[in-house]
Formats: structure tokens, sequence, C-alpha cells
């Protein structure tokens, strides 16, 4: 599936629930992805991508940021606190922030820099144990927790369980958000976007639907 054909998925669907196709970003994932596939998608205009691991970001964008400007990138993986000064400096949003110490983390850097990228905090919908993501019961309190220490909190990302209806956990994700008084919902992938901007989703993040299957090694 095209770019421009997952874009105007995005506008009906977004206007047909009443919503401004405006306020829902695209990110396109490209983790594991080709160079070439991702230049190609570059190269139809798109520039908010989003990737799983550091390590693999470093080693590709520097060369597309010094060909392509306007390349705004998105951590939606799990973060190891040792690799947090990497991401902060790379990432202009961070989706995935789970944990207390992780967050002190985040204060800290915020504090030396001046700056910080904008945060999700990352939810367990499913209360999967072996998905990252604080539980439910636990959001309230964390989320007062990173508001202490003045992190930017943008809103809240979840992935539901592949078994379950997406559209139940969008909408426990949306009611943690709402009575926290959180506007960013980072949720929706290839399978089930639509389906996440019924529900409000803000940020949805689609990878397979635009670059094709991925190839793991």
């Amino acid at each position: 599936m095209s770019l421009s054909e997952i874009t105007a998925r995005i506008t009906a669907t977004a206007q047909a629930k009443g919503r401004d196709p405006a306020d829902i970003t695209l990110i396109a994932v490209s983790k594991v992805q080709p160079a070439a596939r991702v230049e190609a998608v570059l190269q139809d205009g798109h520039r908010i991508f989003g990737e799983n691991r550091v390590q693999e970001a470093q080693g590709r964008w520097p060369e597309f940021q010094s060909r392509f400007d306007g390349i705004d990138l998105h951590l939606i993986g799990p973060l190891q606190t040792n690799k947090a000064r990497q991401a902060v400096e790379m990432f202009s949003a961070i989706h995935t922030l789970d944990r207390p110490k992780l967050a002190k983390r985040f204060a800290d850097l915020a504090q030396e820099r001046g700056t910080s990228p904008e945060l999700f905090i990352q939810v367990n919908t499913g209360e999967e144990p072996q998905k990252a993501g604080c539980l439910p019961a636990d959001a309230d309190a964390f989320i007062a927790d990173a508001r202490s220490m003045d992190l930017p909190l943008k809103g809240l990302m979840c992935i539901p369980p592949v078994e379950e209806e997406p559209a139940l956990h969008f909408a426990l994700l949306a009611k943690i958000a709402a009575r926290n008084g959180l506007t960013g919902l980072s949720m929706g992938m290839s399978a089930d976007f639509e389906t996440a901007i019924g529900q409000g989703a803000t940020h949805i993040r689609v990878g397979s639907a635009i670059f094709g299957e991925r190839a793991y090694d």
C-alpha cells in the first residue's frame, strides 16, 4: 500500500468520525526496513519516522539527515536507561517511558541540557508479562510522578495484545489520558489504525502497510 493510500484512509476515517485529519500524526515505522524503502518514502515527502532501537537509528539517519531537511524521529521501542542520553539527542519524541528509573534519567538529562523530547508513557493495557509498559492500575501515580519531575508529558502509548479486540485497549488508554488531562494518544498500527483514529488517536505508527513486510535477520 502506498503512502498516499494510507494518508487518504487517515483523512477519510478522521472525517467520518468528525475529526480534523491534521490532528493525526502519521509515524512511518522504518525499523528493520531496507534503506532504499525508507529513501523512497522520503522522496515522497514524508518526514516523520519511528525507530525501535537507538543503535539502528544512529546507523541509518545521519546520512539521510544530510540530504533531506525536516526529518522528525520518534523512538517507539523499549529504551535501556544507559541509552537515554543518545535517545534524547536523536529523537524529538519518545513513546516508551515506562518506569521511574527512566523518568529520573530523563529529568536529569533535561536539567542538564535545558530541553527534552516530548514523552509518552507506555501503558501495558493487556497486562502482558512479556511486554513493556506500566500497568493500568499504576498509570495515574506514574503520570503524577513524571509531572513532579517537570517532564514534558505529551500523552500515553499502548500496543494491544494481538489476539484481543484493539478498540477495548484504545478506549482504556483514552480514558486514562482524559482523567489525567493528557491529549496525546499514540496508538494504532498497520492493521488497526482506523480503529485507533475512531478512539481518538493523535499519533499512529504504521510500518508494513507503507514499506512492505519486514525482513528480520
